[in-house]
């Protein structure tokens, strides 16, 4: 697998060819992606600008209910709370695979032609688990986000590990998934995908197996092509904002009156330290 990412960083400046297409994908549940997402979509929200968002798991809705909350609390609070462009793909119901792929590609491409023509960002939210609909969400990708507990369990996501040396033996299905996905993008339009491997739940301790899953991942890292950024840290409070449809970022914003405990100022930076890695182009 030669390293696609010397190439450079995917993309055409915002408001060239439309919206800037940010994925968020794994294939292991649990690891924090729809938060991330969220807090992505709340982030550029923010900033004042337009934003799109797809979830293709419709089946858990995990994105969608998270802002169906958002539209709750803020309806019931009377607060005006920033709300993305949001729509829902189905999976098909019908019998014949060819059919079924044939549906779901048609309401994809419909859906995210409009979304990209009308807004700055388009975030999509890939189902835990691989699926047509998550193959044809991870080709469209300008970059990649994906998050990852900071554990063994999920590098095997990635790569397969030597359990006496802990050297790599190889890329694992979901890097060979994302290596078909960027070969789909330069074929499709010449574009780069830039892939973004997020540790999520990191530790306050610098522990032995924390070592070790950080010297496996920088040698992954640069046999494959991915960038490491640093995600949240185990914090509640990014669990206990899922039922509001709040985020970090609406803290003390849009008429929203929280207290903010210090947890709460280091998991905003947190946020801030993710988008800085991420370095998106903003809309000339």
């Amino acid at each position: 697998m030669d390293n696609p990412s010397d190439e450079g960083v995917a993309g055409s400046p915002v408001g060239e060819v439309g919206a800037y297409i940010i994925v968020l994908g794994n294939e292991k549940g649990g690891s924090g992606k729809t938060t991330t997402a969220m807090h992505l979509i709340a982030s550029l929200l923010h900033q004042g600008l337009k934003v799109g968002s797809m979830d293709l798991d419709s089946r858990q809705r995990s994105l969608t209910r998270y802002i169906e909350n958002r539209k709750a609390w803020a309806a019931a609070n009377h607060v005006n709370l920033l709300m993305p462009d949001h729509v829902v793909v189905a999976k098909s119901a019908l019998d014949s695979v060819s059919a079924a792929e044939a549906e779901e590609q048609a309401h994809f491409e419909a859906e995210f032609t409009r979304l990209k023509a009308v807004n700055d960002f388009l975030v999509i939210d890939c189902p835990g688990s691989d699926s047509f609909l998550s193959r044809l969400g991870h080709s469209m990708a300008d970059t990649l986000v994906s998050p990852m507990n900071d554990s063994f369990v999920d590098f095997d996501l990635l790569g397969r590990v030597d359990p006496q040396s802990y050297k790599i033996k190889g890329p694992s299905f979901y890097s060979e998934m994302v290596w078909e996905s960027r070969k789909r993008r330069a074929m499709r339009d010449g574009g780069q995908i830039d892939w973004i491997v997020m540790r999520n739940r990191l530790s306050h301790l610098d522990a032995k197996n924390k070592r070790r899953v950080e010297a496996v991942l920088e040698e992954l890292a640069a046999r494959i092509g991915f960038r490491l950024a640093p995600g949240f840290g185990e914090r509640v409070i990014f669990r206990e904002m899922f039922p509001s449809g709040l985020t970090l970022l609406d803290m003390r914003k849009e008429g929203v009156d929280t207290q903010m405990a210090m947890s709460h100022v280091s998991a905003r930076a947190e946020v801030r330290s993710l988008m800085d890695v991420l370095d998106l182009p903003m809309p000339l």
